[in-house]
Formats: C-alpha cells, sequence, structure tokens
C-alpha cells in the first residue's frame, strides 16, 4: 500500500485552494476561516481553478477552456493566422492549472508566462502523447516531485480509492522534498500488520530500488502501481536505513485492512506516570479515514463508562495521515477554543480552521505520543493540541515535517493534475513541512511505551514506566 504525500486517494483531497479573479499577479490576499460557529459547515469543495462558487464539471472545464483560448489570444495578436489545435488547449489548461492554483507564485524562478510561449513555439502537438510529454515537462521544470500528470486511467484509480484496504505491502510513502525530482521514496510509517512492518521497514527508512528499479525520479502513483499487486505475489525492495548499507527485504503481498482506532482502559498505572488517576485511557489512532471519528467517539464513550477517561493518552505514532478534515474534526472534538491549522501560501496565511465548540472532551489531561512516523494530517493535530496548550507531546524524535497540500484538478480529456496548492503551519505560525513538531517532553527511544493497547498498558503498570504527564 502506498499513499501520495499521505496516500493515494486521501492526501491529495486536501482542502482546496481558494482562488481569485485573474491572474496569479493580480490576485488579491485573503483569509478564510472555517469553524467559527456551532453549525459551521465546511465549505463546498471547488478545483483551484475555478471561481469562488461551486461549479458543475462542465462548468469547470468551459471556464478552463475559456480561460486557455484567452491566453492564446494574448500570444496570438501580432500573428492573427496561427490557429490554435485541441492540443495545444489541453496543454494551456494544465499550463493555466499551475498559473492559478500553485503554492509557489515564483515558480521555481520562472517567467511562468515566458514558459508558456516558449512550449507553444518548440513543442510538438500533433497528439495525446506528445502533449503528455509537453505537460510533463511543464511540471518538471517547478522541481516538485508532488506536482504531477495524471493520465485519465491513474485518475480514475485515484478517485475509486480503497475502500478502506488494499491490497500491496502495508507503507504509506513520500518524497525527500530538499532533493526535488531527484529523491528516492521516503518510508513515513508501515502500517499495522502489513508486510513492510513484519519484514523491519521503519519510519525515515529510503526505498532506493523495488524490483531492481530505481526509484529515484519517479511519480508516487508509480510507486504505488509498483507496490500494490495481486495477493500473494512476491517483490523485493532495496533498503537504506541512515548511512547503513543498503539490504535487500524480500516481501509478500497482502491484504492489508486498516483499522484506524484502536483503545484500552489501562489499570494499576505506576506512580511514575504522573497520571492524576489509577485508571488511564489509551487511543491509538492508526490514520485519518472517513471512520476515524466515529470510531475515536466511540471509544472515548467506552472508556468513560470503565472509568478510564480522566486521563488520556492519545498515540499519533506511525499515524502518516490520511483525510486532512478527519484530523480537524478530531482535533474540534478534544479544543472548545483556539485555532487548529493554518493554511498558507505564498502569500502568507489563507484559510484557518477553527474550533467550533462542539468538543466533547476538552479539560481531561492529554498526552500525544508520536515520532517520526506522525506526519501529515496526524501532524497538524499534534501541533494544534500542543500550541493550545491542550495536550503534552510525547517523543523521541521530530515528526516527520510532510506539510504540503495537494489537490486535484480535472482536464477537460479525462486527464488531471495533482498540484501542490498550500503548506501546513501550526496555530503558533510554525510550517510543519520539512520541520515537523517538536516534541515538549524528549525521551530515548528505550524510554517511549510501546505501541499497542495491550503491550502499553502492560508498560505502564511497571514501576519504571516515564514520567508522561506534569
Amino acid at each position: 500500500m502506498v499513499m501520495p504525500s499521505c496516500s493515494v486517494g486521501t492526501h491529495l483531497r486536501g482542502p482546496p485552494a481558494a482562488t481569485y479573479p485573474g491572474s496569479s499577479r493580480s490576485r488579491a490576499h485573503a483569509i478564510i476561516r472555517h469553524g467559527l460557529g456551532p453549525h459551521h459547515e465546511d465549505p463546498h469543495p471547488r478545483s483551484p481553478c475555478t471561481s469562488q462558487e461551486p461549479q458543475q464539471p462542465w462548468q469547470r472545464i468551459r471556464a478552463t477552456a475559456m480561460a486557455a483560448v484567452a491566453a492564446v489570444a494574448v500570444l496570438t495578436q501580432a500573428s492573427p493566422s496561427w490557429s490554435v489545435s485541441t492540443e495545444q488547449l489541453l496543454f494551456l489548461e494544465a499550463w493555466r492549472a499551475v498559473d492559478r492554483a500553485y503554492v509557489d507564485k515564483g515558480f521555481n524562478n520562472q517567467n511562468w508566462f515566458k514558459i508558456r510561449e516558449v512550449y507553444l513555439k518548440t513543442e510538438h502537438f500533433d497528439n495525446r502523447d506528445e502533449t503528455y510529454t509537453a505537460i510533463r515537462k511543464l511540471l518538471a521544470s517547478l522541481d516538485d516531485p508532488f506536482t504531477r500528470l495524471l493520465e485519465p486511467a491513474r485518475l480514475e484509480r485515484l478517485k475509486r480509492g480503497t475502500g478502506g484496504s488494499v491490497t500491496g505491502i502495508g507503507v504509506e510513502v513520500s518524497f525527500d522534498a530538499t532533493l526535488g525530482r531527484d529523491s528516492e521514496l521516503v518510508v513515513v510509517s508501515p502500517l499495522p500488520g502489513g508486510a513492510a512492518e513484519a519484514g523491519g521497514v521503519l519510519p525515515g527508512d529510503i526505498i532506493t530500488a523495488v524490483d531492481g528499479k530505481p526509484t529515484k525520479g519517479i511519480s508516487l502513483y508509480e510507486a504505488s502501481e509498483m507496490l500494490q499487486g495481486p495477493e500473494g505475489t512476491q517483490l523485493v525492495l532495496t533498503v537504506r536505513s541512515g548511512r547503513a548499507a543498503t539490504r535487500e527485504v524480500p516481501l509478500s503481498r497482502k491484504r492489508v485492512v486498516v483499522n484506524p482506532v484502536v483503545w484500552a482502559a489501562c489499570s494499576g498505572i505506576s506512580p511514575s506516570v504522573g497520571a492524576p488517576a489509577t485508571k488511564l485511557g489509551y487511543i491509538k489512532v492508526s490514520t485519518f479515514s472517513s471512520k476515524t471519528v466515529d470510531a475515536f467517539v466511540e471509544a472515548l464513550q467506552e472508556l468513560r463508562e470503565q472509568g478510564a477517561a480522566d486521563a488520556l493518552v492519545l498515540d499519533l505514532r506511525n499515524n502518516g495521515g490520511g483525510l486532512f478534515k478527519a484530523g480537524v474534526d478530531l482535533g474540534k472534538l478534544l479544543m472548545d477554543k483556539g485555532d487548529i491549522v493554518l493554511i498558507a501560501d505564498s502569500k502568507g496565511v489563507r484559510d484557518i480552521y477553527s474550533t467550533d465548540r462542539t468538543a466533547i472532551e476538552a479539560t481531561a489531561p492529554l498526552v500525544v505520543l508520536v515520532n517520526k512516523g506522525t506526519a501529515s494530517a496526524s501532524e497538524v493535530l499534534a501541533g494544534a493540541l500542543k500550541d493550545n496548550l491542550r495536550g503534552r507531546v510525547v517523543g523521541s524524535e521530530q515528526t516527520f515535517g510532510k506539510g504540503l497540500i495537494q489537490t486535484v484538478v480535472d482536464l477537460s480529456d479525462g486527464s488531471g493534475l495533482a498540484v501542490t496548492v498550500a503548506r501546513y503551519q501550526t496555530p503558533s505560525g510554525i510550517d510543519i513541512n520539512k520541520l515537523g513538531v517538536t516534541p515538549d517532553l524528549k525521551l530515548t527511544p528505550e524510554q517511549m511505551p510501546p505501541q499497542g493497547p495491550a503491550a502499553f498498558c502492560k508498560a505502564m503498570a511497571s514501576p519504571t514506566a516515564p514520567r508522561l504527564f506534569l
């Protein structure tokens, strides 16, 4: 299993880019706040190439095509005899989508309008394959491994999603954004019960090759196709941990069912833990899916019934993210005031997601466990709980630092673009991307309690258990 920048079909559905009339050069700055009232609902999703009002797909296609035609008209004023082909219009749709939505309005230190002119004059547009080649070259000039062309079949697979399970090796991967398109695959987190976890693959490991094919320069969608496959089929990962030599890891693909939430009421807690009660509620959230919030509410209710909700531990270790909205909604359940996350682009903060006075547990002492595998939406939640002094973040290392947001823009031929549109910031303004969230309390790896309900509860009963609560 592999999920781009998060997960295939999840993180790429991050919050849509705010859009404004006119080109990126004349865009007015604005901040949109989300979740300020008790009856707030998220705004209607919209493509970053549309106006502020929600549009139907045919309207989006028509608007994009009209914008593309207008762009060509500017180019052809000096040469009225030059005609525009259907293939060139598709290329201009892609160019316009990036122009309107891309997070970096410097476009990797390029004149984006001049790039358009050069490509229209020098690239071949005789058929669809040549057009796709031109679009790929255009996107490659941004040196952003997350902004990619999605051919129709690949886009359709992405939209179908996984339905809560997938056949693969059970691992979430990303890129090292500092290396751009020269990055190899970086393991964000192995999924519990997956083949990768059983094979000893760890967060932060580098997958340099799959079945001998180097991963440098491939897209996350190509990686997904390499790692997923029929149940029982074999593959070999070439893995490097830190500065150690690479090793071969043979794995068998199997079906992995993602259980987003597991929990336990821990009794006999050692005084060394510092918990204000003899019972402790442990909730591990492995991923943010459409089922996570309901499962969390159910877990909390069960803990209350067992008298174990007076002190809580939220375990976000090896949670590579998932649905952004699920992470925000879980934050709303645990906080009765304050901001949860800031969405920023090159113009500064654009959107603010805040609490909406719907919290169901905003006062119980809370510890949040993190590690290198805590990424994306789980970093958003950890950062919100930390900055609002709602929870104490405990870990032996920084979180992953995956704070870029992609959205998918449909093109008129059934293909699409995954475009980086913004980045996450914690409520205090810390840029999650590349930096991650710093624990309030840093323990050694040996001091960190084990993951999973039974092992965690057993460790908390030990007289040598680490102090987690203030």
